[in-house]
């Protein structure tokens, strides 16, 4: 059998002819072409019969035998009446790169799995290029319809560079799947997102889980004033959380003798954390806080009964409980909470919300924890298009397996 037919078989590129096939300093190299005589031009894909001229490319392709295999054909430019002088399409290659699809597919595949260093190692080439081929691979895979059928959102920032820098991501709560990312933290970004969306998918917006950020609550109201805001608990424990911690200060700060001092040492924690989960020597630590320091116990309790009020289930009872709250943090004399108590008075109703649609950002900062560690695992990123590029890769639902392909010349 000639080895042109059988590379014909192995290489399975749709309209694709093999030419020869023969041995170079640095493994396989196979010549090819289009079965197409006439080129089409790799801007809007038409037929164009003025060829401008045309010189010899190379592009990798996947090993065989662990021998490097290159593709090699003599690329033309065209004249095209719409995109001027351009390259023509070629089946197996995107338009400007240097990889076939299959082994920009199978970088695709091991990025999914592991490291970016690893997959350089792996398949020989540079780091930066596996973030080229995987922005590459997200636009020609990406799935066209995950804006289809959102009904219960979630928006969240996500920072990289040192936290200098923003991405906005937004989750669908039914799929479990991120389903758009732009670079950004305010209300022009996520304000990019309806525009993506487009006003009939908008409309049919039920509701928004989000943390208490004043930018992305105006672009949702603006712009879906339809849906249901629903805040973070976890943003709204936090507001208790640290008012308490403000007030340890406070009360550390204004305690001159340093035997006294010692008494609020390594109470942070028992603080913070919620009764059922304090330690022998930390129940002991708060009953001297709630003998010695009132205010801070005080403190103490407005924090509890906060997160006691939100494990509730009676909508009813969680407004009204809610509205006690803010009175008696109001009257505490504690500033922190006195900060707390409006911040929790002008959210209400999406702090209501949480217990009327059972929804939070949980699966949100799930997936950011999830892409936390994507950004750990490829040591940093440099731009926010690479880092968007990996969020859909590994973020979006997409299913990528190595690349296989079973000869036809078997039975």
């Amino acid at each position: 059998m000639r080895a042109t037919t059988i590379f014909r078989s192995v290489l399975q590129f749709p309209h694709t002819r093999v030419w020869s096939v023969e041995f170079d300093p640095f493994g396989l190299l196979v010549q090819v072409a289009p079965t197409t005589k006439v080129p089409r031009c790799s801007g809007c894909g038409c037929r164009v019969h003025a060829v401008h001229d045309s010189r010899a490319r190379n592009w990798r392709h996947l090993d065989a035998c662990g021998m490097p295999v290159t593709l090699r054909y003599s690329l033309r430019r065209v004249r095209c009446p719409r995109c001027g002088v351009v390259i023509e399409m070629v089946p197996w290659a995107e338009p400007k790169a240097g990889f076939t699809h299959d082994f920009e597919d199978h970088v695709a595949y091991l990025a999914q799995q592991a490291s970016q260093t690893t997959v350089a190692a792996t398949m020989r080439i540079a780091w930066r290029t596996v973030g080229d081929i995987i922005q590459r691979t997200m636009s020609r895979r990406r799935k066209p319809n995950l804006l289809h059928g959102l009904e219960h959102i979630g928006i969240d920032e996500l920072s990289y560079r040192r936290h200098h820098e923003y991405v906005t991501v937004v989750v669908d709560h039914g799929s479990q799947r991120v389903v758009w990312a732009h670079e950004g933290k305010n209300a022009a970004t996520l304000g990019r997102f309806f525009d993506d969306l487009g006003p009939e998918r908008a409309a049919r917006i039920k509701t928004a889980t989000l943390d208490m950020s004043g930018a992305y609550i105006e672009a949702v109201s603006t712009r879906v004033p339809q849906a249901t805001l629903v805040f973070d608990r976890f943003h709204v424990q936090r507001l208790a959380q640290d008012a308490v911690d403000e007030v340890r200060r406070a009360e550390v700060r204004a305690l001159e003798d340093a035997g006294e001092r010692e008494t609020l040492k390594k109470t942070r924690w028992a603080l913070l954390k919620n009764p059922w989960n304090l330690s022998a020597m930390e129940a002991r630590r708060l009953a001297m806080i709630q003998k010695d320091n009132r205010r801070l116990y005080r403190a103490y309790l407005l924090k509890s009964s906060l997160c006691d009020i939100l494990g509730r289930r009676q909508v009813n009872v969680v407004r009204e409980k809610l509205e006690q709250w803010i009175s008696w943090a109001l009257r505490s004399r504690l500033k922190p909470f006195k900060k707390a108590a409006k911040t929790i008075r002008k959210y209400i109703d999406g702090i209501v919300a949480i217990v009327a649609t059972g929804l939070n950002n949980g699966r949100t900062e799930g997936l950011n924890g999830k892409i936390r560690v994507i950004t750990r695992r490829a040591y940093g990123f440099h731009s926010a298009a690479s880092l968007i590029s990996f969020i859909f890769l590994c973020c979006s639902g997409l299913v990528l397996n190595p690349v296989f392909k079973p000869s036809p010349l078997l039975p």
